[in-house]
C-alpha cells in the first residue's frame, strides 16, 4: 500500500466473506371460519443475500476494500401463513478495477480474473430459503407439522490481487528511467525524481501512433535482488508484470550512478526466472536508455556481446530521441502476439468441481469420546432442521439414516447411548 498524491494504491487485499442466511419456512395452517384445522399453508423462506464481485473500468485500486475486513449480507426474509414466500435478500456488489483476481484462500483456487468491463462472479452464496410446511404435504401426510429454517450463507475468506492489465510492461531496476520513458511516449504524468524507489505503484501510459494504432504501457514498481522473495517491491513487481504481454526491459545502458548493464539485467532476468516460467518465456525487447550520456556506446557494445540474440533498440527518454522506432517496433509484435492466459484450467475452482463428486460425503472420527460427524451435506441438514418439531427431528433422523450414517456408526463401534457431535452441538444417539 503506497500514496501517490492523495492516492492510495492497494493491490491486494484479504477479507471475509459471510453470504446472507436464507430465510426460516413457516409452519402454518388454513385458519378459516368453522374450519378450525384448514390445510397447510405455511410459505417458504426467501434466499440470503449473494455477495458478489463487479468489475468496474472506472476504478484502479482495491482501495475501496483494504477497510472492509468482513462483508456481510442480509438474511433473507421468513415465509409466512398463507402461502406467503420471504422476499429474497439484496445481493452485496463489491465493484473492483478490471484485472483483478479473486482467489479462495483455503483452497488457493481461483473463482474468477475479472479482465472485462462488467465482469461478475458469485464470491459467497446466500443459503435457499427453507421450506413451509405446505412444500411436505403429501397424500400419505396431508399436514405436515414441520418447516425447515433456512440454510446459512456461504462462508469465504478470499483474496482480491489486482494484476494491471497493460499490453507492454516496463521492468528494470529502478532509476534507470522507465518512468521518463513512459513520461516521453504517452500522455502519462509519473512523478519522477532522482532517488530509487521512485516508482511505488504502477502508472499507465497510453501510447498512440495514430490510424487507430494503440497501446497501454505500464511503469511498475522498481526491483531489486531477491524481489521473487519479497525483498523490496518485488512481489508487487512480478504480480503486475505476469499480466503484461511483452516485456520492454529498460536498462541505464551508460551506467550512470556507478551501474553495471550487464548486472542489473541479470539481476531482474534471475528474478523473472525465479518467479515463474510463463512470466520468465515473455517476448522480451531490450531498451537501451541514456544513449545521450557518456559510457552509453562502450556499455552497449559489451551488452552485444554478451547477449547477441537479444532485440536491442536505443533511445535517449531525456532527450526523446529513437522512440519512434522503438514504439512502432512494440506495435507489431503486439499485433502477433496472442493475449496469455494468466492461469491453467486447473486454477480454477470451476473446472475443479468434479473432483469432489465422488468423495465421501460425510466423515466419522472417534475424538475424546465422542462421535464426531463431519460433512456439508450433513452440516447443512442438522442447520436447517428445527429440532422443537416433533416430525422435524423424525425426518432428520431419517435422512441420517438414508446416508447410511447410522450402518456406518455401527460398524465403528458405536453403542447407543453415545455422545455424537455435529457441528458445535452433541446429542446422544438413540433408536
Amino acid at each position: 500500500m503506497n500514496r501517490w498524491g492523495d492516492i492510495m494504491f492497494v493491490d491486494e487485499v484479504s477479507i471475509k466473506l459471510i453470504a446472507g442466511k436464507g430465510g426460516d419456512g413457516c409452519t402454518s395452517f388454513r385458519r378459516e371460519k368453522y374450519i378450525p384445522m384448514g390445510g397447510p399453508d405455511g410459505g417458504s423462506g426467501g434466499r440470503g443475500g449473494n455477495i458478489v464481485f463487479v468489475a468496474d473500468a472506472s476504478l484502479n485500486t482495491l482501495v475501496d476494500l483494504k477497510f472492509h475486513k468482513i462483508v456481510k449480507a442480509e438474511k433473507g426474509e421468513n415465509g409466512k401463513g398463507k402461502n406467503k414466500t420471504g422476499a429474497h435478500a439484496e445481493d452485496v456488489i463489491l465493484r473492483v478495477p478490471v484485472g483483478t483476481t479473486i482467489t479462495d484462500e483455503d483452497t488457493g483456487l481461483v473463482l474468477a480474473d475479472l479482465i472485462e468491463d462488467g465482469d461478475s462472479v458469485i464470491g459467497a452464496t446466500g443459503g435457499r430459503g427453507g421450506r413451509g410446511n405446505v412444500a411436505f404435504a403429501t397424500k400419505e401426510q396431508p399436514a405436515p407439522k414441520l418447516s425447515e429454517l433456512g440454510e446459512p450463507g456461504e462462508i469465504r475468506y478470499v483474496k482480491c490481487e489486482l494484476k494491471v492489465l497493460a499490453d507492454v510492461g516496463l521492468v528494470g531496476m529502478p532509476s534507470v528511467g522507465k518512468s521518463s520513458f513512459l513520461g516521453a511516449v504517452s500522455g502519462a504524468d509519473p512523478k519522477v525524481a532522482a532517488y530509487h524507489f521512485t516508482t511505488l505503484s504502477p502508472n499507465l501510459g497510453v501510447v498512440d501512433l495514430g490510424n487507430n494504432k494503440t497501446f497501454v504501457i505500464a511503469d511498475l514498481p522498481g526491483m531489486i535482488e531477491g524481489a521473487s522473495k519479497g525483498v523490496g517491491l518485488g512481489l508487487s513487481f512480478l504480480r503486475h508484470a505476469s499480466r503484461t504481454r511483452i516485456l520492454a526491459h529498460v536498462i541505464d545502458m551508460a551506467g550512470s550512478e556507478g551501474r553495471d548493464p550487464i548486472s542489473d539485467y541479470e539481476i531482474i532476468r534471475k528474478e523473472i526466472v525465479s518467479y515463474s516460467d510463463a512470466l520468465a518465456n515473455k517476448k522480451e525487447i531490450i531498451v537501451a536508455n541514456k544513449s545521450d550520456m557518456e559510457g552509453f556506446k562502450e556499455n552497449l557494445e559489451k551488452f552485444k556481446n554478451k547477449y547477441p540474440d537479444k532485440e536491442i533498440y536505443s533511445i535517449s527518454a531525456l532527450n526523446k530521441e529513437g522512440l519512434s522506432e522503438l514504439l512502432n517496433h512494440l506495435y507489431e509484435v503486439l499485433e502477433s502476439t496472442p493475449k496469455s492466459e494468466l492461469y491453467n484450467p486447473d486454477d480454477y475452482e470451476s473446472t475443479v468441481v468434479y473432483r469432489f463428486k465422488n468423495e465421501q460425503p460425510y466423515t466419522i472420527t472417534h475424538e475424546d469420546g465422542v462421535w464426531v460427524l463431519r460433512g456439508k451435506e450433513i452440516e447443512r441438514l442438522f442447520a436447517m432442521t428445527r429440532f422443537e418439531e416433533d416430525e422435524a427431528v423424525q425426518r432428520f433422523g431419517r435422512k441420517l439414516k438414508g446416508m447410511g450414517i447410522e450402518d456406518a456408526l455401527e460398524r465403528l463401534g458405536a453403542k447407543r447411548g453415545d455422545e455424537v457431535q455435529i457441528d458445535n452441538y452433541i446429542f446422544e444417539w438413540k433408536e
